[in-house]
């Protein structure tokens, strides 16, 4: 056994962060201990807080809370002889997941014993081991065979069953601990691979869970092989690396260089899965800390520099943007604020255990997410650690919360783009060859349709939009930004196994100017390839331009595009003003209009007019319409919430329809109507090969060409997405290839231009006369945005 560390035992009191300390007795106590001791009790502490004050007013609504929780369960507790399963609404099944979801329970029974300040009713020791007794008897041993989901087997119940043990350690006999160890490395021998399937290597996430679980198998264990399986898993040390955290990936799941963060193989997924992954690193950089086992792969700096590139543009006032949510957007218990409090989590604990400058900007990320939530107090919702963590650092006057100031984010490996402005940020969903439209499986995200169609996100000062039963009660075949056929969709209840819906597009993405403004498309092809439609959205300084064009339908239904569809909420009493009357009809069509305005969100701009049709509508759902999973599963309770929707028709069976519509996020009404006589925006093309606009505020050029063409003083040889922008006596040229099927791109643009400034490796000046001529060498970049500059003088 190697000698113990002073920084280790310090770390087995600190738990490496800002929680309370076990105090000098516990330190000393600890000192005579071994390291597998040390870092047991240092997973407590991480769980448990340690020695908090239960008098601090801050922890008391998580003690009541966990108080009450696991009082609940022990009251309802089956405890007769004759018992067939513990709880009465969790019938043991193998292939239910009840049994999983019982030991979740026994763990939240367990913890409340360890955790000072609970007032459980009596020490529920003996009832505890005798539950856990019964599930290994029955549902949990090495007997049984995985049926049903793997993930209850391999994740769900370890994780729980071991944390059970660390925290009634003092109850849990040695030859009962060997028998749980036994099990759990029945269905977890191996961090690297999944166990009911032999060739299936683990990634993203799940790697890092069952690194944890081999891990804290080997600390209870006291087998030094387990834990360094389990840090090594991170780094994948069996295969060389190949499906390590710590590496950048180009296919598949993990992070990407350009910030994208994919699971399951074709869906971005940072708000959950990678949520996971974060949360299961900083564990086990925490835990490890200092230890024989510590993490200090040098490669660890690639998940850290995630944290600000694939996180942080995703956190709008300390929620996490359901964009990046898969299915997890139909769980009742799991709001985008929730997902949010748990990034900002990780982060806090993450800080705790790096080193400089990291921890640093950590710590002021988390305290501007904390300082800025309004809607959802992190403190009155977290567990005990969490409390202590961030106490400290809203305390800490010297931490100043950082500021997410304006930017424009392409993530061209998972179909996502983030433009963000001051007082608001729009975010746009799509799909491709590459990426799914949704998720649906094991009984979640049943409606989930559209939100891959080039769904929009417009987040204001209304924080509670997507939050108060958004998903439940939205009109789901009409969500913001997308096209779609008015034929019905039918959910997938019924269905089971975790599956994508094939998208078919190539050209998907687009071009960043800057960081701060850019040309986005979509060329959408529709579930059943019966609705086509190229669509554009150039994201300005105070505008979204939003262009569509070459729109077909073919199933006999009418074609729609959907401006907007707005939770107003309970009350719903928002005015919507169009072309300065108000609507006050619950529907109305509009033969023609130039703008509309719509109070606490914004102006809309319809330069071509158009046939809009505005709609109040009451709509009532519930959770159980769109989950009815076995752990996540829904509410049936009625709920009833208000909406105002602007929907353009272009008809049955259109042929080549288009749109055009300016988004003017936080105008006001006198604002919006001065900007509808003259937006400064032009509209230069809007046709099935090329969408472009010019704005004058902006001193911008943006363009979409869907294949080679050319507009008023640009052109593209091929499929690109442009951005010309001038400032003072600079032009700056932006320039990608969504479709990923050039090898090479000519940009020829009308300008004089003196010399290059700068200029990618990809990037060669053809000509610097009349015109600005670029080769651009696209090819094998994934869509991602070639940059040069020149002066003009």
């Amino acid at each position: 056994m190697p000698p113990l560390s002073r920084r280790l035992l310090l770390q087995a009191g600190i738990a490496t962060s800002a929680v309370a300390t076990l105090g000098l007795q516990r330190l000393e106590q600890a000192a005579a201990a071994d390291e597998f001791d040390v870092l047991r009790t240092r997973w407590l502490t991480l769980n448990t807080g340690g020695a908090i004050d239960p008098a601090d007013a801050a922890f008391a609504p998580a003690l009541a809370r966990l108080t009450a929780d696991a009082q609940g369960f022990l009251d309802t507790l089956d405890t007769s002889p004759g018992r067939t399963a513990l709880w009465p609404d969790l019938p043991l099944s193998p292939s239910s997941g009840n049994f999983s979801i019982s030991y979740t329970r026994l763990r939240t029974i367990a913890l409340a014993r360890a955790t000072e300040g609970t007032t459980l009713a009596g020490d529920p020791a003996d009832r505890l081991v005798a539950a856990l007794d019964f599930l290994h008897a029955k549902a949990y041993n090495p007997t049984l065979p995985e049926t049903g989901n793997w993930w209850f087997w391999e994740i769900g119940t370890p994780k729980a069953l071991l944390d059970c043990c660390v925290f009634a350690y003092d109850v849990v006999s040695p030859d009962r601990l060997a028998a749980y160890l036994t099990a759990i490395d029945r269905f977890v021998p191996d961090p690297n691979r999944r166990t009911n399937s032999a060739t299936l290597r683990e990634t993203g996430a799940n790697r890092v869970d069952k690194a944890l679980i081999v891990a804290l198998r080997g600390i209870l264990g006291r087998s030094a092989a387990k834990v360094a399986a389990g840090r090594d898993a991170l780094s994948d040390v069996a295969e060389n690396g190949k499906n390590s955290v710590f590496t950048y990936v180009t296919s598949g799941d993990g992070f990407y260089r350009d910030g994208s963060f994919v699971q399951h193989g074709n869906l971005a997924y940072v708000g959950t899965y990678g949520n996971v992954a974060l949360s299961g690193v900083a564990n086990l950089v925490s835990l490890l800390g200092g230890s024989s086992w510590q993490v200090s792969d040098p490669n660890r700096s690639i998940l850290l520099d995630a944290v600000e590139a694939s996180f942080a543009p995703f956190m709008v006032d300390g929620l996490m943007m359901d964009c990046v949510s898969g299915r997890a957007i139909s769980r009742e218990r799991e709001s985008d604020h929730q997902h949010g409090h748990d990034t900002t989590s990780s982060v806090l604990l993450l800080a705790g255990g790096v080193e400089a400058p990291y921890a640093a900007r950590f710590r002021a990320l988390a305290k501007g997410w904390l300082t800025s939530d309004r809607l959802n107090d992190y403190l009155a919702s977290a567990s005990i650690p969490r409390i202590a963590r961030a106490k400290a650092v809203l305390e800490d006057r010297t931490v100043l919360p950082a500021t997410q100031g304006p930017a424009h984010f392409q993530f061209f490996n998972q179909d996502r783009v983030v433009h963000r402005r001051p007082g608001w940020t729009f975010a746009i969903a799509m799909s491709s060859r590459r990426m799914a439209r949704y998720e649906w499986g094991n009984g979640e995200n049943l409606r989930g349709w559209y939100v891959g169609d080039g769904m929009s996100y417009l987040y204001t000062s209304d924080q509670a939009q997507f939050t108060d039963a958004f998903w439940p009660t939205v009109d789901a075949m009409r969500m913001p930004g997308t096209t779609i056929s008015t034929r019905p969709r039918q959910p997938h209840a019924g269905t089971s196994g975790t599956g994508t819906i094939a998208a078919y597009a190539e050209w998907v993405g687009g071009a960043s100017y800057r960081g701060k403004a850019g040309a986005v498309g979509m060329h959408l092809i529709n579930h059943d390839k019966t609705v086509q439609a190229r669509k554009s959205w150039f994201c300005l300084e105070e505008a979204i331009v939003a262009l569509g064009a070459g729109i077909s339908g073919t199933d006999g239904h009418r074609v729609e595009t959907v401006v907007e569809n707005r939770n107003l909420h309970a009350a719903g009493t928002e005015a919507l003003i169009v072309d300065g009357h108000l609507h006050q009809e619950v529907e109305q069509t509009y033969g023609s209009l130039s703008w509309a305005h719509l109070e606490g969100v914004g102006g809309y701009l319809f330069p071509d007019g158009g046939q809009l049709t505005a709609r109040r509508s009451e709509r009532t759902g519930s959770w159980r319409e769109i989950n009815v999973g076995n752990d996540t599963g829904g509410s049936p309770t009625p709920i009833t919430r208000r909406y105002l929707s602007l929907v353009l028709d272009h008809g049955m069976n259109p042929v080549a329809a288009g749109y055009s519509y300016i988004l003017l996020p936080g105008a006001s009404k006198e604002r919006t109507a001065l900007l509808a006589v003259d937006s400064g925006i032009r509209m230069v093309a809007n046709t099935a090969t090329v969408q472009a606009i010019t704005s004058v505020r902006d001193r911008l050029l943006l363009a979409n060409f869907w294949a080679a063409g050319a507009v008023p003083g640009l052109a593209s040889s091929g499929p690109a997405s442009v951005v010309a922008g001038w400032s003072g006596p600079t032009l700056q040229v932006a320039v990608s290839e969504p479709s990923r099927t050039a090898q090479t791109i000519r940009v020829t643009l009308d300008q004089r231009v003196r010399r290059p400034l700068e200029l990618d490796d990809s990037i060669t000046v053809v000509a610097l006369g009349k015109q600005l001529v670029l080769d651009i060498a696209v090819g094998g970049t994934r869509g991602a945005t070639h940059t040069a500059s020149f002066t003009l003088r």
